[in-house]
């Protein structure tokens, strides 16, 4: 499975379930009154614009190499994961606590809290099958290690997105649902307002995180170090290079930019060395697809 396809399905089951959960959760927290349902509602809704906001990424991602951007648009895939991130931070994050604060001045009690547990619970389900799809979407691209190490070393910020808020919001559930449960048990709505202001110190911490993550990417890292393990080795085993002097990868989105310092073997002309190079070039893409340019500098140090 390619990276684009991983994504692209990730994305769908994201923002099917969310848009679905959105609607649900709107209607029982005008049904019930609940601070905590209120808060789950608008952070779904965020959610779902925040997943056409990375088919947008997605799109601008692919457009052709100009004049002004030579080496492509692959890096706007970066730019909309950050706005996602502030958009969870700021919609989600800092409403649900505005929300959680105004409740515990202004204490409603909870109408009908029973299908405020269920709404939750049927909510809590379907977010679960959005997060196992998009592990499965992960797991399908190779995943060897854990889900942190993953997480760190990723260069697809889009299923990392997707990834942290479908975490995120399976998390935010349980919470709500507990202060839903903890408010019909005691009878006192402080705790529905409670769990409100937990939920959005959740979003704003996990959103923390995700922008730490994407600043990496938009201020420019290299290629996984597994991937540029096997450019090395790859360039090191061609007949055509004596010693690889220096290599510096840089992943633009999708795509990837390979910069080689060599010792080239010797030739007879300085037309059979350049022919070398192209030879090692041409060899280099077809053995990673996602190599979109390629660099190669002749010497004989480094």
């Amino acid at each position: 499975m390619s990276h684009q396809d991983a994504s692209i399905k990730s994305i769908t089951f994201a923002l099917l379930a969310n848009f679905g959960i959105a609607i649900t959760k709107t209607v029982a927290a005008i049904i019930t009154g609940s601070g905590s349902m209120l808060a789950e509602s608008i952070h779904s809704f965020a959610d779902c614009g925040n997943q056409g906001l990375l088919f947008l990424g997605m799109r601008a991602a692919q457009k052709d190499p100009d004049t002004k951007h030579p080496l492509g648009y692959g890096k706007a895939i970066y730019f909309w994961s950050f706005v996602v991130a502030l958009i969870l931070f700021s919609m989600g994050g800092m409403f649900s606590i505005y929300e959680g604060i105004h409740k515990m001045h202004s204490p409603e009690a909870i109408r009908n809290p029973i299908i405020a547990i269920v709404v939750l619970t049927l909510s809590m389900i379907l977010e679960g099958a959005s997060l196992y799809g998009c592990i499965n979407q992960i797991n399908a691209l190779g995943r060897k290690e854990n889900m942190w190490k993953w997480f760190q070393k990723s260069r697809k910020s889009e299923l990392v997105i997707v990834l942290g808020e479908d975490i995120a919001a399976l998390l935010g559930l349980f919470f709500a649902l507990i202060a839903v449960v903890l408010t019909l048990v005691t009878g006192n709505p402080l705790y529905d307002a409670m769990g409100s202001i937990v939920i959005g110190m959740l979003l704003v911490v996990i959103s923390f995180f995700l922008a730490i993550k994407i600043k990496g990417l938009l201020i420019g890292q290299s290629a996984d170090e597994e991937t540029t393990a096997q450019i090395r080795t790859f360039l090191e085993n061609r007949p055509e290079i004596e010693q690889v002097l220096n290599l510096i990868t840089l992943q633009l989105g999708p795509q990837i930019m390979v910069a080689v310092k060599a010792k080239m073997a010797k030739t007879d002309s300085t037309e059979q060395l350049i022919a070398n190079i192209n030879h090692c070039e041409a060899a280099l893409k077809k053995s990673n697809a996602d190599i979109k340019w390629s660099f190669f500098e002749p010497d004989n140090m480094d």
